[in-house]
């Protein structure tokens, strides 16, 4: 029996997902974010899953030469871009999308020859502020992207929400009216939904949605779970009890001594920690599901180990299976133990972890 955690993957619940996209947003084509290794469930095995998708996105261009090396024919856009001008040829030979957000950026498509044409994305900036051009911009980059002959005819047109996990933030409708303001006289396809938009803000489901989080299974809403949108999750992440002790009240447990038995109990030893990406900053308390129940994290966590309290009647043994986030466990609920997003915790796994993939269709 292996000591090492297992990742498992659940590809039928990665289909069950991109059906309930589909399904939310019956009019919008899938655009499925698949970067940082397909949010750590693994990018090709990912992509090759979600063969119902009209295209997929990540936001570098190894991610998506991966893609291609794997196999994946389908279109694959940049969503940072490209960074030099010196990329511009590898974007044509593996027929990739680009994301285009500055002025470098046009630039280089306006002074590079090329041998074919790409396919473009202008992203607007309608209040997150992160990437993408200012909105006065926005006729100017569409006209000269246009004229750019390295440019294919059809532009998409795109923006990111910033608070639309959030029902009462005023920023997601704002956003949404700047967006349709700036492309109502042209005739592109547009893009604005990410999972929470595909979720809670139906309007914003444009002619291309773009989930990422909500494919496996994960909910992009504060405070909610993914079944509380008939999503199932994708991994389910365990490891096994490698040994246990018996501590009296009084005792404590782990480095900095920073959990202190409030009654004669048994702790467990499980083999898993920061090495493996569980999370270091876990407090006590951090649920964990063991034989059929939710046991806590007991002392801080280790390189290699994390601790739990079982209580005096412990009802586990050495080599029981301990799930840290999955079907048994929400992952939304380790995550606001732990003070940190799901995003975090997917995407920090190590290789330490197995993987095995099941339930392909």
């Amino acid at each position: 029996m292996s000591r090492r955690p297992l990742a498992h993957i659940d590809l039928s619940a990665l289909q069950h997902n991109l059906a309930r996209v589909k399904q939310l947003a019956a009019n919008s084509q899938v655009l499925a974010v698949l970067k940082a290794n397909a949010y750590g469930h693994g990018l090709v095995q990912v992509a090759q899953a979600l063969h119902q998708a009209d295209a997929f996105a990540v936001a570098r261009i190894d991610e998506a030469l991966a893609l291609r090396t794997g196999g994946i024919v389908k279109p694959i856009v940049l969503l940072e871009g490209f960074y030099e001008a010196a990329e511009l040829p590898v974007l044509l030979a593996n027929n990739l999308q680009t994301v285009v957000h500055n002025q470098l950026q046009l630039e280089a498509l306006e002074q590079t020859p090329l041998a074919g044409q790409l396919k473009v994305w202008l992203k607007i900036d309608t209040g997150m502020h992160r990437l993408g051009i200012a909105p006065a911009q926005t006729d100017e980059y569409y006209r000269r992207l246009w004229q750019c002959a390295t440019v294919q005819p059809g532009i998409r047109l795109m923006s990111h929400f910033c608070c639309a996990d959030e029902l009462a933030a005023p920023q997601t409708l704002q956003q949404l009216a700047l967006f349709q303001q700036l492309c109502a006289d042209k005739a592109e396809q547009c893009s604005l939904a990410n999972s929470a938009g595909i979720i809670a803000w139906p309007q914003s489901q444009l002619d291309w949605v773009r989930p990422g989080l909500m494919l496996h299974g994960i909910s992009p809403m504060l405070g909610q779970l993914g079944r509380d949108h008939l999503l199932l999750p994708v991994m389910r992440l365990s490891s096994r009890v490698i040994a246990m002790r018996q501590v009296k009240q009084g005792d404590t447990v782990g480095y900095g001594a920073s959990w202190q038995a409030k009654a004669d109990t048994v702790i467990a030893v499980i083999a898993i920690g920061y090495g493996d990406g569980y999370p270091r900053h876990a407090a006590n308390g951090t649920p964990v599901w063991l034989n059929g129940r939710i046991v806590h994290l007991a002392g801080r966590v280790s390189m290699d180990m994390i601790t739990v309290d079982l209580g005096p009647e412990p009802d586990a043994t050495i080599g029981d299976e301990a799930v840290l986030w999955g079907p048994e466990l929400p992952i939304e609920q380790v995550a606001t133990a732990a003070g940190t997003v799901a995003y975090e915790l997917l995407c920090n796994i190590t290789p330490r972890v197995d993987y095995r993939y099941t339930n392909i269709k």
